[in-house]
């Protein structure tokens, strides 16, 4: 496969996978505003610490200076000077499909081209008459659409590995930031810990992520920071977690691999990363310091997709 196709497909998943995110973040922030302030009188924002998480908190304070909720929903899901935004990322992947439209089946290109469609109408839309729920629901639909599509329908070659490839890098490092949103940015003081406050903001977490069923059939009884730390994080059956994640990404940079015949840097990152996760308990994980630990992992994402431009998308196979 041409690199050039190879990135295109890459950025396709990652870009749906972005959008999603960005929809579950504003699902986070939502749920979170609610709560009554623990600082102080009355309610407290929290899309300023989503924002900072997402990475975005300076470009939205410089067009929108107030992270009142409607700012944010602009910001995040209409803007198209945020590269981040639903908008911006349903349009990227969309795009990106067009250019390899050849490479892709009738049903996948249906569901991103409707989800396009969809979006310009949304866009033209009176924003009065688009609650938040609408719209992340919305986004949330149309992406696993269109991940279904690819799982039922794309022929499982190189193409369909680079994609799955993009998806999984995606999704860890988006589940490593939503985690790190609830433990280091959203819980006010230390002594929360443990509190009431925590244990909803772990809860709301969980059904951002659509998984609070999922967790409670995996652990059931008392929902604890720690079982839900082990769930996004090491739990295998987690489709969400960081193990899980990182598992898919190196069976189908093994499955490239095995096709072109050698092992490559990308491989042997991935097989490393899933190594270090493999031994890990949760207790060792907040020994050393969930954040901490969050943020190094953030760092080996990224080194990890480094890796597979350098190797696949960069044209220079090594």
């Amino acid at each position: 496969m041409l690199s050039r196709t190879a990135t295109n497909l890459f950025w396709l998943a990652r870009y749906m996978e972005r959008a999603e995110t960005a929809a579950r973040l504003m699902a986070v922030g939502e749920r979170m505003s609610l709560i009554p302030s623990t600082c102080g009188s009355g309610y407290r924002s929290e899309w300023v610490p989503l924002l900072q998480a997402n990475g975005s908190f300076a470009m939205f304070e410089a067009k929108y200076r107030d992270p009142v909720q409607r700012n944010v929903e602009s910001f995040m899901f209409f803007d198209r000077d945020n590269p981040g935004s639903v908008a911006s990322c349903v349009s990227a992947a969309r795009e990106n499909a067009r250019i390899v439209r050849t490479a892709l089946t009738s049903q996948v290109w249906d569901a991103l081209n409707t989800a396009y469609q969809e979006l310009m109408a949304l866009e033209r839309t009176e924003r009065s008459g688009l609650p938040l729920t609408r719209l992340t629901d919305w986004t949330l639909r149309n992406c696993a659409l269109v991940r279904g599509a690819i799982d039922a329908t794309q022929l499982r070659n190189d193409g369909h590995d680079f994609m799955n490839i993009g998806y999984y890098l995606e999704r860890a490092d988006n589940t490593a930031r939503l985690v790190d949103v609830k433990y280091y940015v959203l819980l006010p003081r230390v002594d929360f810990v443990g509190s009431g406050l925590d244990n909803y903001q772990w809860t709301t977490l969980l059904r951002a992520l659509s998984a609070h069923r999922a967790f409670h059939w995996a652990y059931g009884g008392e929902v604890t920071a720690a079982k839900i730390a082990h769930f996004l994080i090491l739990n295998r059956q987690s489709p969400r977690s960081l193990l899980t994640s990182v598992q898919g990404a190196c069976d189908h940079l093994d499955r490239l691999a095995r096709r072109y015949g050698r092992t490559t840097r990308a491989q042997t990152q991935a097989r490393a990363m899933l190594a270090g996760l493999a031994e890990l308990s949760i207790d060792e994980v907040f020994d050393d310091g969930l954040h901490e630990f969050l943020t190094r992992f953030i760092g080996d994402i990224s080194d990890l997709g480094g890796a597979v431009f350098d190797t696949y998308l960069s044209g220079d196979l090594r």
